[in-house]
């Protein structure tokens, strides 16, 4: 009798660093492109445009991962601060813990007595992996993980403002905000492809969308670097 081996590929355990990569290159291309094609726009010359650019890539990655480690570390102190007092209840009111746990598993559709005799067993196994997963929803897949949220947004910040940054360096300064414009359309509906691809969720809707909003912040820019260029002149 032959065996059937099953394998399930899923998607869930790259959302820790997926988010922060996604988030930390798209906002790398819109914030980068926006600020490129305003400079642009004011009638500002290669060289400037260049220094904007890069200035906008520094400052930006740096901002990223410090956001980023501020945002997940408070998840994290949240995390562990009921994990803590998880700890503590098994602890002090074990019986009250158990029964908790029962209760969880009677709601999800176990009857009273296989519900009682499960949560009796995953408590003596791993009572606080078990509250934690089952109680609080925690569990290592979805950790909070607040140096590599950092690290991944901050270089991927870094890695889409490079697309601005380099089509402004190779483009004559009277044409920096269409080609900019154009490229960056192109890299946010790649990029949104990949993510797509990466995370198991449709294409089409989704580069659609991220291009939608890429273009307004352009459009949105532009018209002040435009208008302010015109008054400085």
């Amino acid at each position: 009798m032959s065996r059937l081996s099953h394998c399930e590929i899923h998607m869930v355990h790259r959302i820790g660093w997926l988010r922060a990569a996604v988030l930390g290159a798209n906002d790398g291309i819109v914030s980068t492109s926006s600020l490129v094609v305003g400079v642009a726009a004011a009638g500002s010359g290669s060289t400037e445009i260049l220094i904007a650019g890069l200035a906008g890539l520094v400052a930006g990655a740096m901002s990223m991962a410090a956001g980023e480690y501020v945002s997940v570390s408070s998840q994290t102190d949240a995390e562990n601060a009921d994990l803590a007092r998880e700890k503590r209840e098994l602890a002090e009111t074990p019986e009250a813990e158990l029964e908790e746990l029962t209760r969880i598993y009677v709601d999800r559709g176990l009857d009273r007595e296989l519900a009682e005799r499960v949560a009796l067993q995953l408590t003596e196994r791993d009572a606080l992996g078990t509250h934690a997963r089952d109680e609080l929803g925690i569990s290592e897949t979805v950790a909070a993980r607040p140096v590599q949220a950092a690290l991944v947004s901050a270089l991927t910040f870094a890695s889409g403002a490079v697309v601005p940054v380099l089509v402004a360096l190779l483009t004559p300064a009277d044409k920096t905000s269409i080609i900019v414009a154009a490229s960056t359309l192109i890299a946010l509906a790649i990029l949104r492809g990949l993510g797509a691809t990466a995370g198991g969720a449709g294409v089409v809707h989704g580069a659609t969308r991220v291009t939608f909003w890429g273009a307004l912040a352009m459009g949105v820019t532009a018209a002040v670097g435009t208008i302010f260029g015109v008054s400085a002149g």
